[in-house]
């Protein structure tokens, strides 16, 4: 029996009670909302992790993606991005792995991996056919099962992609077209070989090789905008629409869904199409790549996309996919990797700050630094800081002489309201 299905049996697992005190919230509360589709816990029933809640009232989770390409293959840098992600708070890690013997590289970092582990298995179907049109519909169905088999706990499937939407794709007037590279894959196989999508085809099958290991299935957003100029268009509507259909299947075959949305979104634009989405999808929870909201701030990426991540999570969203300061120019280092992931979790306690359900024990972590600082409790500062590491050394770089630090030195304001505060 899957998670969904024992929530709508009201059985109280261990898994529940274990998230249910993470986040602060009630048991009952929580399996009310997981039985709805509300709430996701992605965990195949095959592999131990550090449970995360993704969804409404339940903390703002964020995912790191790492991953081989063929221009560059490093496994053990791989397996550092990882172990670097979960130590500056990643809720989740996926593999995106396109070059190398990838079972292998997966293996590696699952062993790593405390944290759902997610993966798009299309990847690996292309990337063992010498050419992508020449895959067959068993290509894109058996690395599905392989990959649950393997212990995966939750998947990106392009399964919102059918000739409906192609159709409203090709009459578009998208200056990127599609930057999804799932969705790229996946539409180029379909018009070459004048076929439908394997994935929305056969959904019924996924769901039930997912649902035998309680994994679960992220819809992946194919036609997500990958500029401003293509953003809200009717083709990302379009999908908007059929994945909010496919959460209803899942939802009624006893698969836990989650549902991907767009990437370029220009501020005023983030609400609605935030909105929409959580409205066609019965509030499904969304995981977002960013939104990003400008195209120029190259090797700036990972703010414009904090930037984003907070105002959708005030419209509803509940799951960042971090972007890194090499997004749009190479793959990320170590270094990017850990830069974008505190980019990530500082929009997501901004996001609770005023969220339902999480806004009292955030607000208590900013009260806590508040108080530090009130206190010059510079030690207390740097712990409760996204890199204490950094932040101490900051201070220390120009360390005043006294218990105020070289901003203002003895003008500090703090200080100065104490002194005279006194007197009275």
């Amino acid at each position: 029996m899957t998670l969904i299905e024992e929530a709508k049996r009201g059985n109280k697992s261990e898994l529940v009670k274990k998230c249910a005190k993470f986040e602060g919230v009630e048991v009952d509360k929580l399996l009310k909302l997981i039985s709805k589709g509300h709430v996701v816990v992605p965990k195949n029933v095959l592999r131990e992790v550090e449970p995360r809640a993704i969804g409404s009232l339940v903390s703002t989770k964020v995912n790191a993606n790492i991953g081989t390409s063929e221009e560059y293959v490093n496994v053990e840098e791989e397996i550092e991005k990882a172990i670097v992600a979960q130590k500056y708070g990643a809720d989740a890690v996926m593999d995106l792995s396109t070059g190398g013997n990838l079972r292998e590289i997966r293996k590696r970092i699952m062993d790593v991996v405390k944290v759902p582990f997610g993966t798009v298995p299309i990847y690996e179907a292309a990337r063992d056919c010498r050419r992508i049109v020449d895959m067959s519909e068993d290509d894109f169905l058996n690395v599905v099962e392989r990959q649950a088999k393997e212990g995966v706990d939750f998947m990106t499937i392009h399964a919102g992609v059918n000739w409906m939407s192609v159709e409203r794709l090709k009459n578009s007037k998208r200056l990127l077209g599609v930057v999804s590279r799932g969705g790229a894959i996946t539409i180029g196989w379909m018009i070459q070989n004048e076929k439908e999508n394997p994935y929305y085809e056969n959904f019924d099958y996924i769901l039930d090789v997912l649902k035998e290991y309680d994994v679960t299935i992220s819809l992946g957003d194919a036609f997500r905008p990958g500029c401003i100029h293509d953003a809200g268009d009717r083709a990302k509507y379009t999908e908007f629409i059929i994945l909010g259909e496919l959460v209803e299947k899942c939802r009624e075959n006893g698969v836990q869904c989650m549902v991907e949305g767009p990437g370029h979104v220009p501020l005023d634009g983030i609400f609605p199409a935030v909105k929409a989405m959580k409205s066609v999808t019965d509030n499904a929870p969304l995981y977002l790549l960013g939104p990003l909201v400008t195209d120029v701030a190259a090797g700036y990426d990972h703010i414009a996309s904090a930037i984003g991540a907070a105002i959708a999570g005030m419209a509803g969203a509940d799951f960042i996919c971090y972007v890194t300061p090499s997004e749009h120019l190479g793959l990320p280092t170590v270094e990017d990797v850990k830069e974008g992931v505190i980019a990530a979790k500082i929009a997501a306690h901004a996001i609770d700050l005023i969220k339902d359900g999480q806004r009292e024990r955030a607000r208590a972590k900013d009260y806590e630094m508040s108080l530090a600082r009130k206190n010059l409790d510079w030690e207390k500062q740097f712990s409760l800081s996204p890199d204490p590491e950094k932040a101490k050394k900051i201070w220390e770089r120009r360390r005043a002489k006294g218990d105020y630090c070289s901003m203002c030195g003895d003008l500090c304001a703090i200080k100065l309201v104490e002194k005279y505060a006194q007197k009275e």
